[in-house]
């Protein structure tokens, strides 16, 4: 599930710091910011933070010692469910690890150049945790180590958040996945591919829609563009997915991830219509949706 294996060095001091020590609560819950400098005399040797938000950032500056972040959500019911965490660019200065179930797994060595989200189940008796060790440095130059993450919910597990979340992306969604889709996802848009672009190091396409309806968006993926009633905005795919430039109408659907809108399905609106239009005659639609 991630680089490396279990790492069981600092397992011994930690349990021993956290059963001596009381997690402190970021100011706002969600989000921490903090320097390795700016410590107590007498304070342990791992620094305890609680997070409480679905979805949220962490940033150590001058890492020093150990940084434990518990990610424990204010949830209605206690069904298990995912974390994806995606590291900073740019990070060094500590190494970074998943803790459960007492013990640690490697999800960024000191040095390495983060990837791609990592996502893992929190479905254990403990809350999941993100552990940070500093490595020890002899400069005092500015470092800095941090990460996004975001609760998915109860959906299934992936090392890697474009395949959880993208997995089925390569291929037309069904018609039943489709009358899903337009109920359920991030956002739901009407319109045209203005131009492909790829990206051969993300290994990712980004496609520029020109949307003339934007039904539902939980971000502004979809920004007003230039002519009156005009919407713009991008939308990423994986590159293996082959796409590229067509004409004609589609209905873009697809889910919003730290900041990115990814394309679910995308099938031509007049396919979709006549889908929609089957269901409805059949009374088998998920959700009422706007036919003008």
């Amino acid at each position: 599930l991630f680089a490396g294996g279990v790492v069981c060095g600092f397992c011994f001091a930690l349990k021993q710091s956290c059963s001596r020590s009381a997690l402190s609560s970021a100011a706002d819950l969600c989000t921490w910011r903090g320097s390795g400098l700016v410590r107590e005399p007498h304070a342990r040797a791992v620094q305890q933070v609680l997070l409480r938000c679905t979805e949220g950032a962490v940033e150590w500056v001058y890492p020093r010692q150990a940084l434990r972040v518990v990610l424990q959500p204010n949830l209605a019911s206690a069904r298990p469910y995912t974390v994806c965490v995606k590291p900073f660019r740019g990070s060094r200065g500590a190494s970074m690890h998943v803790e459960r179930a007492g013990e640690l797994e490697l999800l960024l060595s000191e040095g390495a150049r983060p990837a791609r989200a990592h996502c893992f189940r929190a479905d254990g008796p403990q809350p999941p945790a993100i552990f940070l060790q500093a490595s020890p440095q002899s400069d005092i130059g500015r470092r800095a180590v941090g990460f996004q993450y975001e609760l998915l919910g109860n959906r299934s597990s992936a090392p890697d958040l474009q395949d959880s979340v993208l997995q089925a992306a390569c291929r037309p969604c069904n018609n039943t996945e489709l009358l899903l889709a337009v109920c359920s996802s991030d956002f739901v848009a009407r319109g045209f591919i203005l131009n492909v672009s790829h990206d051969a190091e993300r290994q990712t396409s980004r496609v520029e829609v020109g949307a003339s309806r934007v039904y539902r968006q939980r971000g502004g993926v979809f920004v007003p563009g230039d002519a009156r009633g005009a919407w713009r905005g991008h939308v990423q795919t994986l590159l293996r997915c082959g796409a590229r430039p067509g004409a004609g109408e589609f209905l873009f659907v697809g889910a919003e991830h730290f900041g990115e809108a990814w394309l679910g399905c995308a099938p031509r609106y007049g396919h979709f219509l006549s889908v929609y239009g089957a269901a409805q005659r059949r009374r088998e639609n998920a959700c009422e949706f706007p036919l003008d």
